[in-house]
């Protein structure tokens, strides 16, 4: 008995469309709600902190909590090498002086520092995906996105602008597969969008 098996691909290619979105869509949400959820963790964290602590508690991270220079250098190193601390960590570092105009100007700073790592990061990938670097960081940390970014093109960079997917090591890899360095930089400008919506909820959590 002969079975017929239609081929989707051919007979239906807008059924499969619409399948492939709803899978971009599904990885999207699932990474923000993960963001989110530990924006909330986070926001807990430091309420409970702030009631519970006293300046002598924390008096031991002065040297560096003090020194702006040093934080963005800290900040530097962890956004190039795949978000090792969360950027909102670096929020709440940004409520000390307690002023909106120092707060915005301190987060949209961190938010230009991350937007240009990325582009170091998609640069690196372009020119220099042939060397030992290169082959080891693919093989450690950016394998598992390799199959996602040929699924989903620029939109992963979407994703990973907004979410915790780390934000770097997709722009190596985009770089790394010759995407247009104009669309990286576009699709990659949701990153202030994030910093900002989540720099947001911090502030009101500071005001709680």
């Amino acid at each position: 008995m002969v079975i017929f098996a239609p081929n989707f691909s051919k007979e239906f290619p807008e059924y499969l469309q619409i399948i492939h979105m709803s899978e971009r869509f599904k990885f999207f949400f699932r990474n923000l709600i993960k963001g989110l959820l530990y924006l909330g963790l986070l926001i807990l964290l430091f309420i409970l902190a702030r009631n519970s602590m006293d300046a002598e508690q924390i008096a031991w991270l002065a040297p560096v909590y003090t020194n702006p220079t040093l934080v963005y250098i800290i900040f530097i190193v962890s956004e190039v090498v795949f978000g090792i601390i969360p950027p909102e960590v670096f929020f709440i570092w940004a409520l000390r002086e307690e002023s909106v105009s120092y707060y915005i100007t301190q987060v949209a700073i961190l938010a230009a520092i991350s937007y240009a790592a990325g582009i170091i990061g998609f640069f690196f990938g372009r020119y220099l995906n042939k060397t030992i670097l290169y082959r080891w960081l693919r093989r450690r940390f950016l394998g598992k996105y390799q199959e996602k970014l040929r699924d989903y093109g620029f939109f992963l960079v979407l994703v990973a602008a907004l979410t915790p997917v780390p934000f770097s090591a997709i722009a190596i890899l985009t770089g790394a597969v010759g995407m247009s360095p104009l669309k990286y930089m576009l699709w990659s400008l949701a990153r202030f969008l994030r910093f900002g919506v989540y720099a947001w909820f911090i502030w009101q959590a500071n005001m709680v």
